[in-house]
């Protein structure tokens, strides 16, 4: 290029320095370090985004102070434009799209499957694989990204999730297809948590919410259409499109990335960053939270609760998840997840609000459907239409939440209304109408959707305000992991609650269906059994249906419960305004002994 000056790609920050540079190349040195002087002062007085380049170098403005967490030095940079922002956040909203999309398209191809397979044990596990390596590994994908980089963990995870996608497609058997889900799951976690960090780096913590809201209103549509597209595929053409449709998706995602992503690429020599892992700190969080999960998803179905292999596996997962911390407070160079993100109570408080809204939104996903199918008599695929407006209200709100955070720079008062509103919601629930009573379970979903979505983005940007800009990848991970862990305790307590109350309807059950039948209604199949009740005769029906609907409606008194304890947290989650300033986001060694060494000073 002509002066010297390198082509300007999205978000490159070096090559409009390098521009400078040129221009004023026959200038004296004291006007040139007087104009750099001004155009520091510049920075540091003006609203300025842009993001950095592979290989870019730091500039030496100091960010703003941030309590309690050490400082590595990060620098103001300029704003990228609008086109610029859509290059890189559309693909990486498609990549989101599909992680979300495979955690609820199966849902209503799963009979299909196992009949195709001949195998009723692989039934929940087609859904759970995907989630047990989605949950194990989320903290672990934070901290390589900070080792090698953002860009190469991103296309590592989109790789990974492509294979799995791949096999899943083609499996020929139950056993090859729980594998795939696996694989699967594990580059999906991947891609939630590194598409989440890098949205998080790319605009100024003021404008974190709305960008994050965009990434709500992908999520709840995933997860709105996944029943519907799973239903139609599976009707149409055939379950394994609930599979294939990732590929072409994710190979165009793949190469837009690669070469449009341009962000910090520290180039980490691949043994450099082997040895900088912290393995025992990899190994006791994914070993434990596999075997809690694991130990959650057999209780109940594959054994009882009170068997060895499911109280060992709580037990020893919850032993090894506490010997997790202590490994981290002492052992590693590089932590996982740094503990320094537990000392201000506000983070604490933002994680347990986290896991309170993550607890109530799989709760309404999961068990609304089941409301319409059991009480209502809905068919599977009509379930998923029926939950539309809880699923639109809250991806909704996320993003007008979102607008709200950006204009007054403030994400508290929103915490506060949409964590009050939830509870409100759920309280709501409590009343859903044993009949089709349409006005009312539509203006519950949306009071319920609402506070839902207020609170989707809020405890994520209240925990990245006040963590040192160096730390929000591993908080971000820890979020992440929060909100999958809450998802799989949700599921399983309301499970519980709901197949109790059905226990102590049997022997209503039994006078009016007869044993064999009260026996699967009752017993822990009850969640199901519903197209058996759609099947009986008109009073026994009635009596089927009254038996879950009460079941449900103690339920949903649980889940008030932990919607409380979320309101409770709320009041301790501080107050900070949120800057207007964009610092960009430095990764590798380097910076991780930078942040090392702050921390230990």
């Amino acid at each position: 290029m002509a002066d010297g000056q390198p082509t300007q790609g999205v978000g490159d920050v070096d090559s409009q320095t390098s521009a400078t540079t040129a221009s004023g190349h026959n200038t004296s040195p004291d006007t040139f370090h007087e104009k750099q002087n001004l155009d520091k002062q510049a920075h540091s007085t003006t609203n300025t985004h842009i993001l950095d380049i592979e290989g870019g170098q730091d500039q030496a403005a100091p960010a703003e102070p941030v309590a309690a967490a050490p400082k590595p030095d990060p620098s103001p940079a300029q704003e990228p434009s609008a086109v610029q922002l859509a290059i890189i956040v559309v693909p990486l909203c498609a990549a989101l799209f599909l992680a979300a999309l495979d955690i609820t398209i199966v849902t209503t191809a799963l009979p299909t499957i196992v009949a195709d397979f001949d195998s009723s044990a692989g039934y929940t596990w087609i859904g759970s694989a995907y989630l047990l390596t989605n949950a194990a590994f989320t903290p672990t994908w934070g901290k390589l990204s900070d080792i090698w980089g953002r860009k190469p963990i991103l296309l590592l995870v989109a790789f990974i999730f492509f294979v799995g996608s791949t096999l899943a497609a083609t499996s020929v058997s139950i056993s090859m297809l729980i594998v795939a889900r696996c694989i699967q799951g594990l580059g999906g976690g991947g891609i939630v948590v590194l598409v989440n960090i890098c949205v998080s780096e790319l605009v100024s913590p003021r404008k974190r919410g709305q960008y994050l809201g965009y990434l709500a209103i992908v999520w709840a549509l995933a997860s709105a259409l996944g029943p519907i597209l799973g239903g139609a595929f599976t009707q149409r053409v055939t379950w394994r499109w609930c599979f294939y449709i990732n590929l072409p998706i994710t190979g165009v995602v793949f190469i837009v990335l690669c070469f449009l992503l341009h962000v910090h690429n520290p180039r980490t020599p691949i043994w450099d960053g082997l040895a900088a892992i912290d393995w025992l700190g990899s190994l006791t969080i994914t070993g434990g939270t596999l075997m809690l999960l694991l130990g959650l998803n057999f209780g109940g179905v594959t054994f009882s609760w009170d068997s060895a292999a499911v109280i060992c596996l709580i037990i020893f997962g919850l032993v090894v998840l506490i010997s997790f911390f202590f490994v981290e407070w002492k052992l590693p160079k590089y932590p996982i997840v740094p503990l320094r993100i537990f000392k201000q109570t506000s983070n604490v408080a933002a994680l347990v609000l986290c896991f309170s809204q993550g607890f109530c939104m799989i709760g309404g996903s999961y068990y609304l459907p089941l409301y319409f199918q059991a009480v209502l008599g809905a068919q599977p695929l009509l379930s998923g239409v029926y939950l539309l407006p809880y699923a639109i209200s809250f991806s909704m709100c996320s993003f007008f939440t979102g607008i709200l955070i950006r204009k007054t720079g403030q994400y508290l008062p929103t915490a506060w209304t949409g964590i009050i509103i939830m509870t409100l919601g759920f309280g709501l629930l409590v009343d859903l109408p044993d009949s089709a009573y349409w006005p009312k379970i539509i203006l519950y979903q949306l009071v319920a959707g609402i506070g839902v979505g207020a609170n989707l983005n809020a405890p994520l940007v209240a925990l990245q305000a006040n963590v040192n800009p160096g730390d929000i990848a591993p908080a971000t991970a820890t979020f992440f992991f929060t909100r999958v862990l809450s998802s799989a305790v949700s599921v399983v307590i309301g499970g519980v609650v709901f197949q109790n109350q059905m226990q102590k309807h049997f022997a209503e059950l039994v006078l009016t269906l007869g044993p064999d039948t009260a026996g699967k209604l009752a017993g822990s199949s009850a969640s199901t059994s519903v197209g058996i009740v759609n099947g009986l005769p008109r009073e026994e029906r009635r009596v089927a249906r009254a038996a879950y609907h009460d079941s449900l409606r103690i339920m949903w008194i649980v889940y008030v419960a932990f919607a409380a304890v979320g309101m409770l947290a709320s009041a301790f989650v501080s107050k900070k305004v949120l800057s207007a300033t964009h610092n960009k986001a430095t990764t590798g060694l380097k910076a991780e002994e930078e942040k090392r060494k702050a921390a230990g000073s």
